[in-house]
């Protein structure tokens, strides 16, 4: 099946080497400032997959993100936010990058055309039928995740697809097809761009929605999040200061004991 490969399609700006520095980032701001109203678009399709993931998530379900190389990064960075923002095991959120993770900082040459590596990442970590795998590709064809898409669905496990091509084969192989239609990259196919952005957006939804539905916020607040650093303790311990009606050094304290905001608020009201 032909479909339209909108990520390859010429940019609506044109002699960008003749431009100021000023122009440059106005029109890029121009462009950026659609990918939050494409997103809109597929809260539906997000929200069908935080439900579905909430349901596993309490059967002791895992979420899997694969991707190549922009796409694998993001991934990878949104599950490396999921234990110190709330306080969630490592395995439980994993990112996955075709190349391994020496493709997190350099780019591992034709590690995204294998089409049985990722099931084979995937196999590493004991992956089960509770699991979710989503597969994260701009261009919604790269091989790599396209065969750990369609390997999980063989071994009975439930997939998404972020992908920034509508009809892509991504979008059609994925139980959750999540086509995030930006339009033309500023500059001519460079998917990092406005496609990259829009997945970033996509993942924080989908994590952060799963977090609080599994009742790792309380409020607004970040009631789990590992105090690793005098930051985040001065921030629970404001946090604690709020939710009980304590001074600061008593929060402290009771911060310090319990290890979380959650703990230390829930001791008082044993």
């Amino acid at each position: 099946m032909q479909y339209k490969k909108i990520t390859e399609t010429p940019s609506n700006h044109d002699h960008l080497e003749q431009m100021d520095t000023t122009t440059i980032l106005s029109k890029m701001n121009e462009e950026d400032a659609k990918i939050a109203t494409a997103v809109r678009l597929v809260i539906p399709k997000i929200t069908e997959l935080v439900d579905a993931l909430v349901e596993r998530f309490e059967k002791g379900g895992r979420l899997f993100y694969i991707g190549a190389g922009t796409s694998g990064r993001l991934g990878i960075l949104d599950a490396s936010e999921i234990p110190p923002t709330f306080g969630m095991p490592h395995e439980r959120v994993v990112g996955l990058i075709a190349g391994g993770d020496t493709a997190i900082r350099k780019a591992v040459e034709n590690a995204e055309d294998d089409t049985i590596q990722a099931w084979k990442d995937l196999t590493q970590h004991a992956i089960n039928s509770n699991d979710v795998v989503v597969g994260i590709a701009a261009s919604g064809t790269t091989p790599y995740v396209l065969g750990g898409i369609r390997d999980a669905k063989k071994n009975g496990l439930l997939t998404a697809g972020i992908t920034n091509n509508p009809g892509a084969p991504l979008a059609q192989v994925s139980d959750i097809p999540i086509a995030v239609n930006v339009g033309p990259e500023f500059v001519t196919g460079s998917t990092r761009m406005k496609s990259g952005t829009s997945q970033k957006l996509v993942l924080n939804m989908i994590s952060t929605a799963l977090m609080i539905r599994i009742g790792r916020v309380k409020g607004n607040k970040m009631v789990n999040m590992q105090l690793s650093n005098d930051k985040l303790v001065d921030r629970g311990t404001r946090y604690v200061m709020e939710g009980l009606g304590v001074g600061y050094e008593e929060a402290e304290g009771l911060l310090k004991k319990h290890g979380s905001v959650k703990k230390a608020i829930e001791s008082t009201h044993k």
